[in-house]
Formats: structure tokens, sequence, C-alpha cells
């Protein structure tokens, strides 16, 4: 999902959208590197020594992103993650400020809970993301209570200007590193490809990595 249709389904005055930055504008803008931070860590599912590695830039409120966590991701990760074909990574491109607190919130729980709760928040994502004059806070920490957090970790974690900070710097890196525009995209090895794919060519672009 662009930038620019994701600012027309979003309240402004609540979710209003990120802007594109480049590396070197973050750190125009007074942001600092935040480095020995675990929660900024790569997220991650697979072996460490899987033959391909695929990185997927995702935002929390992308009705795609959510397609492809809810259709696509299940049958990766029976078919390509278990058995050592696939080392999946995560990396965090928000395209608006919920999409950004919703991050630092998953972030913010241990590592092996992230892929539960990113899920679930996918799964649920109608009722948290899209609802107007509600509570999307309220809802993200009814979904982070299950995975063991209270509201006041929710808030601190949300109300972390460090973590929020760099999770913007790493959005910045993808932008620069690999030209993500859009969410969700998929590098496989080094290529690039934007767009919810489906299981067949998910495992096709796979496999080409695996054997370049």
């Amino acid at each position: 999902m662009t930038i620019s249709r994701r600012s027309l389904l979003l309240a402004p005055a609540v979710l209003a959208p990120l802007p594109l930055l480049s590396a070197g504008a973050a750190h125009a803008q007074g942001t600092t590197p935040v480095n020995g931070d675990p929660r900024l860590e790569d997220r991650t599912a697979g072996q460490a020594d899987a033959k391909a590695t695929v990185i997927e830039y995702f935002s929390l409120t992308c009705s795609h992103c959510a397609a492809f966590h809810k259709e696509t991701w299940p049958q990766v990760k029976e078919k390509l993650v278990a058995n050592g074909t696939v080392r999946m990574v995560w990396r965090d491109f928000p395209l608006d400020q919920l999409a950004l607190a919703a991050a630092q919130v998953a972030r913010s729980l241990p590592a092996e809970r992230y892929e539960g709760f990113i899920s679930a928040l996918f799964a649920s994502q109608e009722r948290w993301a899209f609802t107007r004059g509600g509570d999307p806070i309220a809802e993200i920490a009814k979904i982070a209570a299950l995975a063991g957090m209270t509201r006041e970790q929710v808030d601190k974690a949300v109300a972390d200007q460090n973590l929020a900070r760099g999770i913007l710097e790493a959005r910045a890196k993808g932008q620069q590193e690999f030209n993500v525009s859009s969410t969700p995209t998929f590098v496989f090895g080094k290529k690039p490809q934007p767009g919810a794919i489906g299981y067949d060519r998910f495992a096709q672009l796979a496999g080409e990595a695996a054997g370049a």
C-alpha cells in the first residue's frame, strides 16, 4: 500500500501519515541513531543458516500486509520456514502514526512473542485500525494483554520517543538500501518485490534467491 493511498483511508486528525524520509533527511531533522537497544534488533523466524533470507517491510495498518499475513504467511511458515528453506526477517515500515505506535508495542514484547502478536494485530486489523471514533490504542492493549503486557506497559511503549526514532531510522534505511516506498515490500536476497504476493510466487522467488 502506498503512502498516498494510505492517507486517503485514515482520519488525518488522529492518524497522520508519516512522510518518506531518506536516511540523510532523518539526521537533518535532528534525530540520533539509537544503538544497542535490543528492541530494535531484527525479528525473525527460521534457521540462521536457511538457504534464503527474505525481508518483509510492512506497516501494521496496511490492509495488503494483513492479507499476506492471514493468507500467505501460514503456508510460508509451514512449507518454507520449517524445513530450513527460508529465514524470514520482519522490518517495520510504518505508514502512519498508529502503525508506528503499534510497532512500538510489538517491539516492546519479548522477541519470541513478536510473530504471534503481529499476526494477532493483522487478524484483528479492522477492529483497531479502521474503527472511527474509537480508541485504537485501547484495542491494541487488549491484544497485548494476551501476550502478557499491562496497559501501563503499552502506554510506556507508545510514549517512548527513542524507540519511535529508532523505528523511523530503520524505515529510512529501508528506503535508502532497497528503495522501499510501499507496503508490503519483500526483499529476496537483494531483489525487492513490492506487493502482497501469493504463496506460489513467494516460493518461486525464494527458490531463485536460494540458488543465487
